[in-house]
């Protein structure tokens, strides 16, 4: 049997009243008398009636609905971010839908695709780790459709942008490895493509060069798919082993988390007991190991900032032209002591 919701028509029938005037009554128009509005209210809820959401973005020409592209609902950062985000979208009568990419450029593509092809009224989005070309989103945001990214950035696109602040944030990890007394400190990060990525190592230079240490690049090992696939990390440790390091600084949640667990499946002996610094905001670090101090970012408040911000390009009655990045802190959050000189 199909599924029939009650509409308008059948409320204006029950209580032999005009279609506009039950819809006024819904609406709350100060046209209608408080005792229609009373007995319209009372039979909608007996009923359980519900407003046509497709009726409703035909007349206003808007869904009440965003899309979000993530690289993965399973990482703590992103699903931290999409609790934000449905904090506001909900209070502000907005559906959402989240696609992930996986990190790849081409189903993040699809997925853009899809989403406005549903009719969504704006998108939030992380780039995917391969993403190069967005000439696709230039196009959209050329004819007037809202974007606003968050976390993962292109470097031209004149929009809102929300990031925490990461080269203070690697600067902070990389330092608070130096204090510790360790001097070949490496660098485990993601695909070169990615502002997060580009980023960090620069704070992570940088606080080498505040304590005189030489940058070596062999240090540094890139997982174009950010943890994703266990075996570019595998190989990373490997490849760091016999190089030789005292400790690390990771660049990412899925990465932090990854680099534990195969440390602990492998037996590396010689990266088991060395000091970790990285980017994670998951609490399961600590079960595996107690020597993780961790960068925490703000993923809830981005999630708030990215959809207030997307929302208010969504309701602006005139073309917005001017726009901002809003950086949010970075706290580092301290298992180790520090060696004293």
């Amino acid at each position: 049997m199909k599924f029939e919701n009650y509409t308008i028509k059948d409320i204006a029938k029950a209580l032999n009243l005009s279609t506009s005037t039950i819809s006024r009554a819904l609406r709350d128009s100060y046209e209608i008398s408080p005792e229609t509005k009373k007995k319209v209210l009372e039979y909608a809820e007996k009923i359980n009636y519900r407003a046509n959401p497709i009726a409703r973005s035909l007349k206003e020409r808007r869904s009440h609905s965003i899309g979000i592209i993530v690289s993965e609902i399973a990482n703590n950062f992103f699903s931290q971010v999409i609790n934000g985000v449905e904090s506001i979208a909900y209070d502000k009568n907005f559906q959402i839908i989240i696609s992930q990419t996986h990190e790849s450029s081409e189903r993040e593509r699809l997925n853009v695709e899809y989403l406005t092809s549903r009719g969504i009224d704006g998108l939030l989005i992380a780039l995917s780790s391969e993403t190069e070309d967005i000439s696709y989103l230039h196009q959209l945001k050329e004819r007037g459709f809202p974007i606003v990214f968050f976390d993962r950035i292109p470097k031209q696109f004149n929009t809102y942008k929300v990031v925490v602040n990461n080269q203070q944030g690697a600067y902070d990890a990389t330092q608070h490895l130096i204090k510790l007394g360790n001097k070949r400190i490496a660098h485990l990060t993601s695909s070169k493509s990615l502002s997060i990525t580009r980023d960090r190592l620069e704070g992570y230079k940088k606080a080498l060069m505040a304590n005189h240490i030489d940058f070596d690049p062999n240090l540094v090992k890139y997982s174009q798919y950010g943890g994703l696939h266990l075996d570019e990390i595998e190989k990373a440790i490997e490849e760091l082993i016999q190089i030789g390091f005292d400790a690390i600084f990771i660049s990412g949640d899925k990465l932090t988390t990854g680099y534990l667990h195969v440390v602990k499946k492998r037996n590396f002996e010689a990266a088991s007991n060395i000091a970790i610094a990285g980017f994670t905001n998951s609490n399961v670090v600590e079960l595996f190991s107690s020597k993780v101090t961790a960068i925490r970012q703000p993923a809830f408040e981005m999630g708030k900032i990215a959809t207030e911000l997307l929302i208010k390009l969504i309701e602006a009655k005139y073309p917005i032209t001017e726009f901002e990045t809003r950086v949010l802190p970075t706290e580092l959050i301290n298992n180790h002591e520090i060696k004293k000189p």
